[in-house]
């Protein structure tokens, strides 16, 4: 499916880097939405923004690169931000203002808003976006949902989300390779089909249908900023599965056919992570930093 589409429902953020005197434009579901765009994808972001410079700006940039945000919300306050420096091109999170607005107000979808989510092909959405509550309704629409829980989670946290999701990430380069094993199965014993681990430099795995898929990590030679490398990969991930479906489904076809696109999906995946970790911030666009520079 060479024109499959994918939402991007929740946080949206300028990452300030001090070190540079410039911001860019993030978050994890607006990076999805630009590095779908990249991959061949229609995509769109429904999100919250705020009413200051940095929302103007993140607005500004989806607009000009093609992504639909008009069923975002608007309120008045301060838009999500982050402050980020670099270490040896290793982008350094600082601290954030948690979202800013977008904590204070919930989604409060309409028949309208399910009626628009139900034209795309996945539901992309994370643990940044204040969704959790949102979940059984989202999953109403029966668009299936991909789910970031990056490398933060508790078992009360996974049974509450995973009953609800197709596809989840979680960031394991934290943990020892048993202890990676043991929590990607407990994601898919609490429901969840597809289950991708990342490791960073080491690769990724793939748990489905109860069979480990292992993909090397693919090193790029001029990397400037690793802002984005998880994001990327997930998206670039995601937008192959839906290319290989006829229908959009992400699970079709035999057990031996679906891993063989599941490996395809996670080579796809290091490769274009390892070409955004040579742009600046996730996906470039930088501009001079604009509001507070502390939380």
């Amino acid at each position: 499916m060479k024109n499959g589409r994918i939402i991007s429902i929740g946080d949206n953020v300028c990452d300030k880097y001090l070190s540079r005197g410039l911001m860019y434009p993030g978050g994890q579901c607006v990076n999805t939405c630009v590095y779908g765009k990249m991959n061949g994808m229609d995509t769109a972001y429904l999100g919250k923004y705020g009413s200051d410079e940095v929302a103007n700006y993140v607005q500004k940039v989806l607009a000009e690169i093609g992504v639909d945000d008009s069923h975002c919300r608007h309120f008045e306050g301060e838009n999500g931000f982050a402050l980020v420096t670099l270490q040896n091109n290793d982008r350094v999170f600082l601290g954030s203002n948690k979202g800013g607005i977008a904590k204070e107000h919930p989604f409060v979808f309409t028949q309208e808003d399910f009626e628009y989510i139900r034209k795309f092909h996945l539901i992309y959405t994370n643990l940044n976006s204040y969704i959790e509550e949102n979940l059984p309704e989202l999953e109403g629409t029966g668009v299936p949902i991909a789910y970031d829980f990056s490398n933060r989670w508790t078992d009360e946290y996974l049974e509450k989300v995973c009953p609800y999701i197709t596809v989840a990430i979680l960031s394991c380069a934290h943990l020892t390779p048993e202890k990676r094993e043991a929590e990607m199965k407990k994601v898919q014993a609490y429901g969840v089909p597809i289950v991708l681990g990342t490791i960073g430099e080491d690769g990724s795995y793939v748990l489905c249908k109860n069979e480990f898929l292992y993909a090397l990590a693919v090193h790029a030679e001029d990397v400037i900023d690793t802002m984005g490398a998880g994001d990327s990969y997930f998206t670039a991930f995601l937008c192959s599965l839906l290319e290989y479906s006829e229908t959009g489904a992400l699970l079709e076809g035999t057990d031996e056919e679906m891993l063989g696109r599941l490996k395809a999906a996670m080579n796809r995946g290091a490769e274009f992570s390892a070409k955004v970790c040579t742009m600046e911030g996730a996906f470039g666009y930088g501009t001079r930093i604009a509001g507070k520079t502390e939380v």
